[in-house]
């Protein structure tokens, strides 16, 4: 699904999957918000699932990430606002937010800045403050390529990094570095890894949005997540008064853990249809 959405330099188009049905805003909509350089695709199980089984999805594509047409936006709050701009052009009055990562914030304080319009909130390998290391940063500067590669050692649990886990043909360590590679150089004017994480890094404002939000909230973290250690979600869990369910998994729990993960969220997200 594309549509164009208003931004401050005018209407952009942006892409969405929609788990492969046409796209019904009639039906309880759920929009699932991908991390920091990554995209729509890895959304894709989920996403399937619950447009097959009377939802109506939106993935999107964030600004200036794969299909969806630029620039980049620079703070969790601008992105907040952009989602509730695509609502308005997806034609959706309420929608269930889930968000990986970077995507957990900007859902985070869209529920805070629409509540009428977030049903449900559900954070995924989430912490807050959200604070990246001064020499990851750098590395973002200088060497992209090689901070990506040290992204994805941190963000895998150790079977997980081995090829053929979890079968056969299948290795999530080369699969993640590939996207987000794919990712960064589709945005040839912009260091987009770079621009992510400082998205992440300066984000304030988590728990004045917690006090905001009025719908139910639940969080699903990896118990062997290195870069938003289950932890480091404590303060923002208890300000949503959210219930936590943690998997065995490190950071990217929908490689890791998918059919865990897609029974956290069918558990989540099934008072929705009410």
């Amino acid at each position: 699904m594309k549509c164009d959405v208003a931004m401050p330099a005018g209407a952009r188009v942006a892409y969405a999957y929609t788990g492969g049905k046409t796209f019904d805003p009639a039906q309880p909509c759920i929009v699932f918000l991908h991390g920091a350089l990554n995209d729509h695709s890895v959304w894709t199980l989920p996403a399937r699932w619950f447009a097959h089984h009377g939802h109506s999805v939106l993935a999107p594509d964030l600004p200036g990430h794969s299909r969806s047409l630029g620039p980049p936006l620079a703070s969790v709050e601008a992105l907040a606002d952009w989602l509730i701009a695509l609502l308005d052009a997806a034609h959706v009055a309420r929608a269930a937010l889930v968000g990986h990562s970077m995507g957990s914030l900007i859902a985070l304080e869209a529920a805070a800045r629409a509540p009428d319009r977030v049903a449900q909130l559900v954070m995924v390998g989430t912490a807050y403050p959200m604070k990246v290391s001064a020499a990851l940063l750098d590395a973002a500067r200088v060497d992209p390529l090689a901070a990506i590669d040290s992204v994805n050692a941190f963000s895998h649990a150790t079977m997980a990094a081995k090829p053929a886990y979890p079968g056969p043909g299948t290795w999530l360590h080369g699969a993640d570095r590939a996207l987000m590679r794919r990712v960064q150089a589709a945005s040839s004017d912009v260091n987009l890894f770079l621009n992510d994480f400082e998205v992440c890094d300066r984000y304030a404002g988590g728990l004045d949005a917690a006090a905001r939000v009025m719908c139910p909230a639940t969080l699903v973290l990896g118990s062997s997540d290195q870069m938003t250690l289950p932890k480091q979600a404590g303060a923002i869990g208890a300000a949503l008064n959210a219930r936590t369910v943690v998997l065995e998994a490190g950071h990217a729990l929908m490689g890791e853990a998918p059919d865990e993960l897609l029974a956290a969220l069918r558990g989540a997200l099934a008072a929705i249809h009410a």
